[in-house]
């Protein structure tokens, strides 16, 4: 609610005005001040365009400022070259303990889409990543290649200096990049996994 009143008093309107206008509705409010409800992320949207800033704007927190936990996004898909905090294509909201935004350090959830991680990921987990450019060998992580949207695989780093993005489906098979393509595609690391969320149906 804070981060409401602070981007209304930038504009020079009231929460329940911007809201009102922006066709949020005003129990977007009573949505967001309530602990535990999720609200539209639809209504999150409009609202968030009608003050001219993003729905991570909007909702995101700064790491580290509860005393119990930060929420972060889940997002759908990371097209390459938008920065995490720019990406709209919010999901859902996850609460991770505090203290992991120590030092500094910034997550985001992912949805699993597709069975080429089965049976380690499901379709519909959540797996919760560390943003990191760099990652060690047997980690699963986030990675963009040649532009593409992010995929999740474990990465095995040979001693030759290539990557080795492998499946734990063996329906799939794995990919190898030189150190030749993984500076002209790029290969790249968003995130390293450090929890899996499933939620029973």
């Amino acid at each position: 609610m804070q981060k409401i009143k602070y981007y209304c008093e930038q504009k020079g309107v009231k929460p329940t005005v911007a809201c009102k206008e922006s066709g949020a509705g005003k129990d977007l409010i009573n949505q967001i001040e309530r602990r535990g409800s999720m609200p539209s992320v639809e209504k999150v949207k409009m609202l968030a365009d009608y003050l001219g800033i993003t729905t991570s704007d909007l909702l995101g927190e700064p790491q580290g400022n509860s005393p119990t936990g930060i929420r972060i996004p889940v997002l759908g898909t990371i097209p390459a070259g938008i920065p995490l905090e720019a990406i709209e294509d919010i999901l859902d909201w996850e609460e991770i303990p505090a203290a992991w935004g120590s030092g500094d350090r910034q997550y985001f959830g992912l949805r699993v889409r597709g069975d080429s991680m089965y049976p380690r990921y499901l379709e519909g987990d959540t797996v919760i990543l560390r943003k990191e450019t760099t990652c060690e060998s047997g980690d699963d992580c986030a990675i963009l290649v040649n532009g593409d949207v992010a995929t999740l695989k474990q990465v095995i780093i040979r001693g030759d200096g290539s990557l080795e993005l492998r499946p734990t489906n063996p329906a799939y098979p794995p990919r190898i990049y030189s150190p030749a393509e993984i500076e002209s595609f790029p290969v790249q690391s968003i995130g390293v996994v450090v929890e899996l969320r499933r939620k029973i149906k």
